[in-house]
């Protein structure tokens, strides 16, 4: 079972300073980010998942990045990764996963009711498109464990994140909704001690049906296209082969499989 979390999607964060690495208020937020992962973990114990390998995907800068987990809070019963670039970690993946949870996911940028909505870096990303479909991280995340025929069968966030999710990957996804974005800076949350049981629940029942969901895949061949917020990532990404630039802020790139597609651009070389 993978697990793969962020901050901005948990009970009790909802201020951009409280996921910033920097920030004193970071050491709590991560200590009700790492509650809701264990929630998870729980919830896999309970239906029966004998591996759970968690993947931190919040980006809270310098060495904090995919690092924002405390890992002596963290349940017994799994293990994590700390990578050095987001879907930089597939090797679970290519063993053979049989499903995905994600914990903690936020809407993608322009979410109308989406708390602290963004896709990938809030800094430089606009908008992103699979084939034509519009995503966001969730997105993201899920292509990448479609690539190895992993499902995703569990989305929890605020409730944006939770539209959105189903949005892309069918009525069979189950979703817990645990805060109502109001706007990008404000929600209106459950406490967390009940978000958790939440999380705990839906994680078990969630995997009592492990073909609930397809494993999400793009589209074969793939176009991902990229609006980027300045002109700088376009200017410095033009150089990368296979990568097209269509105007000043967006790019497109081409593949057989969307993970080919995708490592065209967004690794650095």
């Amino acid at each position: 079972m993978h697990i793969i979390s962020d901050m901005e999607g948990v009970s009790g964060i909802v201020k951009p300073e409280q996921t910033d690495g920097a920030n004193p208020m970071f050491m709590d937020a991560r200590k009700l980010y790492t509650e809701e992962i264990n929630a998870a973990v729980r919830g896999s114990k309970a239906a029966g998942a004998t591996e759970i390998v968690v993947m931190d995907c919040h980006g809270a800068g310098g060495a904090w990045t995919f690092n924002s987990l405390i890992p002596e809070d963290l349940d017994a019963a799994c293990e994590w990764v700390v990578q050095e670039e987001w879907t930089g970690y597939t090797a679970f993946l290519e063993e053979g996963c049989d499903a995905a949870l994600f914990v903690g996911m936020h809407a993608m940028a322009g979410a109308r009711f989406g708390n602290m909505n963004h896709t990938v870096s809030g800094r430089d990303y606009q908008r992103l498109w699979f084939n034509g479909t519009e995503v966001g991280e969730t997105g993201i995340n899920a292509a990448l464990c479609g690539t190895w025929s992993c499902p995703v069968l569990l989305v929890t966030g605020d409730r944006a994140s939770c539209d959105e999710a189903t949005a892309l990957l069918g009525a069979g996804l189950t979703t817990v909704a645990v805060k109502q974005g109001l706007g990008a800076r404000s929600a209106r949350m459950i406490p967390p001690a009940r978000a958790r049981e939440l999380i705990e629940d839906g994680a078990r029942r969630a995997l009592s049906d492990l073909t609930a969901v397809a494993p999400y895949d793009p589209g074969s061949p793939c176009e991902i296209k990229v609006e980027f917020k300045r002109t700088e990532p376009v200017d410095r990404l033009r150089f990368h082969p296979g990568v097209e630039r269509l105007d000043g802020r967006t790019i497109r790139v081409r593949a057989d499989r969307w993970w080919d597609a995708w490592k065209l651009f967004f690794f650095e070389t």
